[in-house]
């Protein structure tokens, strides 16, 4: 009960700071990042579910997150589904799409799933790249992905109608909620009965499985979770830059979000919030060293995982029992 009360206090106060924050700092550009930093946010911490609880090495996020962006604007586009629909319902298609990698998965181990879920995101985005028929002729020959134009003019939520000079707030406020609502979900995961049966199938499957719990059946639950609100991100991101297109599959952005759980600390609550924060703050202070700027996020990289493999939330583990 300790952990869970601390687990509420530390949510609380991010919750009030982030709620305070365009009040305090009201500047467009601080607002739209950390709006930005809601999104990988979410995508990050549901990654950490399937990565470091589950212990499934799977890459396929970005390729959930595209799912979920492509649902959305494909939706809204060619069905007219209002967007406030349409982001639950990019959601449940991509828990579809989630739980085929997750079958596609079973069989697997380490590197090979990797590889196999590294494979299935390039293969979409080549089918997206290279379509080029024209499946529509409105506004001009459009192919049914969009090809590498991508889709826009899918509508939003309404929020730049309600507030012409001040969306920008608006969305902060929705990708907060999502993240609020993301991050709950991962505290119950954790902490509940799933936790246990994820870390007793990631630290020793053989027992676990001998005493009964099904690898086939909490694979596939972890990946569902996960896949769910991977879309919700992927389908507000979609909604809040107005447009889609083969970017989102950018294996830099991949590898971007993966640090993010590394120097967080992979399999911890907090980690994944707290490396989205450093890694955000460390690109964009290296934002106008633009030919340095790689190359000094992998310096970053490095020196956490020599110095603090455990991440960031390890370290402060240490610190605070070092005190005690």
């Amino acid at each position: 009960m300790t952990s869970i009360r601390r687990d509420i206090l530390i949510g609380l106060v991010c919750l009030a700071l982030a709620i305070a924050l365009p009040i305090v700092m009201p500047g467009r550009y601080v607002i739209t990042q950390s709006t930005l930093f809601f999104i990988w946010a979410i995508v990050v911490v549901q990654w950490n579910l399937v990565l470091g609880i589950g212990g499934i090495f799977s890459l396929a996020q970005m390729a959930l997150f595209a799912s979920g962006a492509y649902a959305t604007a494909m939706l809204g586009f060619y069905w007219k589904v209002p967007m406030l629909a349409a982001i639950p319902m990019a959601g449940v298609i991509t828990v579809a799409v989630g739980m085929l990698i997750g079958l596609a998965c079973l069989r697997l181990r380490g590197p090979y799933v990797a590889l196999l879920t590294l494979a299935i995101a390039q293969v979409m985005y080549v089918l997206i790249v290279n379509d080029t028929d024209c499946f529509t002729t409105v506004g001009g020959c459009m192919p049914l992905f969009g090809g590498v134009r991508g889709i826009g003019q899918f509508g939003d939520i309404g929020l730049r109608a309600l507030f012409p000079s001040k969306w920008y707030i608006a969305h902060y406020y929705v990708g907060l909620a999502l993240l609020a609502v993301a991050v709950t979900i991962s505290i119950v995961v954790i902490r509940g009965p799933l936790g246990l049966a994820f870390r007793a199938l990631r630290d020793n499957p053989g027992y676990a499985m001998s005493r009964g719990i099904s690898r086939f059946k909490y694979q596939l639950w972890i990946f569902a979770v996960s896949a769910f609100f991977t879309g919700i991100a992927g389908g507000f991101y979609a909604i809040h830059f107005r447009v889609v297109g083969p970017t989102v599959f950018s294996f830099s952005t991949l590898l971007f979000l993966i640090a993010m759980i590394v120097i967080g600390g992979l399999g911890s609550i907090w980690g994944p919030l707290l490396g989205a924060a450093v890694l955000m703050l460390a690109d964009e202070g290296m934002r106008e060293l633009s030919d340095y700027r790689n190359i000094g996020l992998g310096l970053l990289l490095a020196v956490f995982v020599i110095a603090w493999p455990n991440g960031l939330n390890g370290w402060l583990q240490r610190s605070r029992t070092s005190r005690g």
